[in-house]
C-alpha cells in the first residue's frame, strides 16, 4: 500500500463517518475539517484541520503514516515542525507516538473504517501488474469531457514545468524578454543533443552584441560557430577563411571567450548537424534581431513558418558542416522543426509573459498548440493505442507526455485525476 492511498481517502473522508470514530486512546473524534494537503512542502501532510477530540476542539496539523512507528522511522519525534500535529492517522496503530514534549499524540487508525469498495478499486488499480499503465483496462473508459479537461490540465502543467527555465533565464538577465528569447531559441536550435551547447553558446555571448553585428550573417555566423570551437580548423575555403578572419576580430574586439560544451554530430542527421543549424539561427536574428516582440504578435502557424522560412548564404547550398563539401541542396527549416521551436520555445516563454500580466489570456496559446500536428513517440504511442485519437494535436502529445513522465511511470495514480475516477467508483 502507498501512503499515499491513506492521504486520498482521508482528504476525500472515503471511510465510514457514520460509525463513531474513536482515537486508538479511546476519545472519540468528530472531523471538522480534514485541512489543507500539502503537496510540495516539508513538515505534516495536512495544515490547518479542525478536529474535536473528547470534549475539546483542536486546530493543527494531521501527519499520516502507513504505521505509527513510521514517525519515528522518519524521525519526526526530533523536529519542532511536527509538536503541533493533532491526530496521527494511520493505517495499523504498532505503537504509541509522542511529541518532543513527550506528550502523547492521539491516533487514528483508518484499516477498519476505510470504505471496501475504495480499497478493491485502489488494490485492482496499483496491485495488479500492467503492461504499460495501471489503467490501461479502463483508459479507453473515460468520457471525452473528463479525458480533454484532464489533458488540457496536464499541458498547462507541462508549461508551468518549463518556465522554470525561462524564469531563472529572465531574472539573471534582468527582465531582458529578447535576450531570454535569444538563449532558449538557441538551446532549442540545438535539440536534445546539442541544446545545452548551444545555450551555453548563448551564454557566452551578450545580447547586445547580437543586435549589432545583426546585420551581417557573416558576422554572426563567426560569433555562433567560433564561439562554439566549430571555425578551429585549417581550410582554404574562402567562405571558411572569411569565418575565421571575422571571429578573431570580434574575440579580441569583444574578449570573447569560448564555450565549455562542444557541440556533437556523432549520431545526428544532417539536416540536424550543428554548424547548420548555428548558421540556420544567425540567418534568423539576422532576419529580426528584435525578435521577442514579432513572436508575442504573430498569431497563427502560417504566421510562424512565414517568418521562419529563412535563406542561408551560398556556402551552405553545398554543406551541411565546414569540413565536407555534400550535394546542392536548400537547407530550410522543416515545418516539422519550426513546430518543434513553437512548442519548445514560442508558446513556453509567451506562457510566461502572459502570467506575469494582471490579466492572463491563455486562450490564444490553446489555440496555436491544438492546430500544430500531433508528435509520435513511444510514450505517447501507448495511450493511442489504448484509445485511438487520443493524441490528434500537439496539445494532447505534450500533456500525455507529462501524464506518461510525471504520474504513469512514477505509479501517482492517486494523484491524477482519472485515477482518482476510478478508485472512487461504484460498482
Amino acid at each position: 500500500m502507498q501512503e499515499e492511498f491513506l492521504h486520498h481517502v482521508w482528504k476525500y473522508q472515503k471511510f465510514d463517518t457514520k460509525s463513531t470514530l474513536k482515537t486508538n486512546q479511546g476519545e472519540i473524534i468528530e472531523i471538522i475539517n480534514t485541512g489543507r494537503h500539502n503537496q510540495q512542502h516539508s513538515g505534516p501532510d495536512f495544515f490547518n484541520a479542525k478536529i474535536k477530540i473528547g470534549n475539546q476542539v483542536w486546530a493543527g496539523n494531521v501527519e499520516i503514516h502507513k504505521k505509527s512507528s513510521d514517525w519515528y522511522a522518519h524521525h519526526h519525534e526530533e523536529d519542532p515542525s511536527y509538536d503541533n500535529v493533532i491526530l496521527h492517522v494511520v493505517w495499523e496503530d504498532d505503537v504509541e507516538v509522542y511529541r518532543s514534549k513527550q506528550e502523547i499524540i492521539p491516533s487514528l487508525s483508518l484499516k477498519t473504517f476505510v470504505d471496501d469498495q475504495t480499497f478493491e478499486n485502489y488494490k485492482k488499480l496499483v496491485g495488479i501488474p500492467s503492461k504499460q499503465i495501471n489503467c490501461e483496462k479502463d483508459f479507453a473508459k473515460f468520457d471525452d469531457f473528463t479525458m480533454n479537461n484532464w489533458l488540457e490540465r496536464m499541458y498547462i502543467e507541462r508549461l508551468e514545468t518549463k518556465s522554470r527555465l525561462i524564469l531563472k533565464l529572465l531574472e539573471s538577465s534582468k527582465n531582458n524578454w529578447e535576450e531570454v528569447l535569444f538563449k532558449l531559441l538557441a538551446k532549442n536550435f540545438g535539440l536534445n543533443r546539442n541544446g545545452e551547447a548551444f545555450l551555453n553558446m548563448a551564454e557566452r555571448l551578450c545580447y547586445k552584441m547580437i543586435v549589432k553585428h545583426s546585420s551581417s550573417v557573416q558576422e554572426l555566423e563567426a560569433l555562433f560557430l567560433g564561439t562554439c570551437g566549430l571555425l578551429d580548423i585549417k581550410s582554404e575555403d574562402t567562405y571558411i577563411l572569411n569565418l575565421q578572419k571575422s571571429y578573431n576580430y570580434l574575440k579580441h574586439k569583444h574578449q570573447l571567450k569560448k564555450a565549455l560544451i562542444r557541440p556533437q554530430f556523432f549520431r545526428l542527421r544532417p539536416d540536424n548537424f550543428p554548424s547548420l543549424r548555428l548558421a540556420q539561427l544567425a540567418g534568423v536574428y539576422t532576419k529580426e534581431p528584435q525578435l521577442f516582440q514579432l513572436m508575442i504578435k504573430l498569431k497563427s502557424k502560417k504566421d510562424f513558418y512565414s517568418f521562419f522560412n529563412i535563406e542561408l548564404p551560398e556556402f551552405w547550398m553545398k554543406h551541411y558542416s565546414l569540413t565536407k563539401e555534400s550535394n546542392q541542396k536548400r537547407k530550410k527549416l522543416s515545418s516539422a522543426f519550426i513546430d518543434l521551436l513553437m512548442i519548445n520555445t514560442i508558446i513556453p516563454i509567451r506562457f510566461c509573459y502572459e502570467k506575469l500580466k494582471s490579466e492572463p489570456n491563455f486562450d490564444e496559446l490553446l489555440k496555436l498548440i491544438s492546430n500544430i500536428k500531433a508528435e509520435k513517440n513511444r510514450k505517447v504511442n501507448v495511450f493511442e493505442n489504448l484509445r485511438p485519437n487520443t493524441n490528434s494535436s500537439a496539445l494532447q502529445s505534450q500533456a500525455l507526455l507529462q501524464l506518461k513522465t510525471n504520474y504513469c511511470d512514477k505509479n501517482y495514480c492517486l494523484k491524477c485525476h482519472l485515477g482518482q475516477k476510478l478508485i472512487n467508483q461504484s460498482v
